[in-house]
């Protein structure tokens, strides 16, 4: 019969070396990722350019659509809910100016990230660990093909480059439904608007968008890789691991999102 000790203890020891299990296997593939991305190909591993563009179109060009109907309607959201209360004051047209600072700096990357995580990052683990039940991945290693190499880096690149990209897009196009809904409902000049959002907008807020956009696309790429490579059952496992990574990213994204706000806060 086990101690009072054991019983209490016990299950706060087993989850302790869970976790520190899964942050080992997890630093192991972040190594072996950037090694294969940034360190290789200056020594003769060649990226898989091909590979790379197809991953692009999947989740870059294929995401436009989603994301620009998803920040017209944030942009005209956040307009009418801002004008709600600025209009008590007298004050609408700095509508533009709480739009374009919000899209701009926080809205427009974290939407699009939260967007790719659950249209990419789910592919991603799905992809990896169907692969992973029907032992394909062995069947790589065998072969002498890092699965690191073949699978992760491309789905890296990929999300590196269309992250930001689908940012600016998003960005845009929220800006546009905030000035479209201020220019109609509000009545607003146009020339008005677009001056005030240009004297409310900094180079750094465009310039940290786009940094949160770059290390949010690392992070769905890591957490889709690393939950489709622990798959070790069949279907069901697969479907586990899939809804894991999506949240899981969601969570992470949130979480790099109040650090570089609070970096870009104190230090500029």
């Amino acid at each position: 019969m086990p101690s009072i000790a054991e019983a209490l203890l016990g299950p706060i020891g087993r989850k302790t070396l869970s976790a520190l299990r899964d942050i080992h296997d997890a630093s192991k593939l972040i190594n072996a990722t950037f090694y294969w991305t940034f360190v290789s190909p200056f020594k003769g591993k060649p990226l898989r350019v091909r590979a790379s563009v197809s991953e692009i179109v999947k989740t870059g060009y294929n995401s436009v659509p989603i994301v620009a109907v998803i920040s017209l309607f944030v942009g005209i959201i956040l307009a009418l809910q801002s004008a709600y209360q600025l209009k008590r004051l007298g004050a609408l047209i700095y509508v533009a100016n709480l739009v374009g600072v919000s899209i701009i700096r926080e809205l427009g990357p974290i939407l699009t990230a939260i967007i790719v995580a659950g249209r990419s990052g789910s592919a991603f683990a799905a992809e990896i660990g169907s692969m992973k039940a029907a032992e394909e991945v062995d069947a790589l290693i065998s072969m002498g093909i890092n699965p690191v190499r073949f699978l992760v880096v491309p789905k890296l690149i990929a999300l590196m480059l269309m992250v930001p990209a689908l940012t600016v897009i998003a960005d845009a196009i929220g800006l546009f439904g905030g000035f479209l809904l201020s220019v109609t409902a509000l009545e607003i000049h146009p020339y008005n608007y677009f001056q005030q959002t240009i004297n409310a907008l900094l180079v750094k807020d465009v310039f940290t968008g786009l940094v949160k956009a770059w290390a949010f696309g690392v992070v769905i790429t890591i957490v889709g890789a690393y939950q489709g490579f622990k798959v070790e059952g069949g279907a069901e496992e697969v479907g586990l691991r899939t809804t894991a990574s999506v949240v899981t990213s969601i969570f992470l994204v949130i979480v790099f999102d109040l650090f570089f706000t609070a970096l870009f806060y104190y230090f500029t």
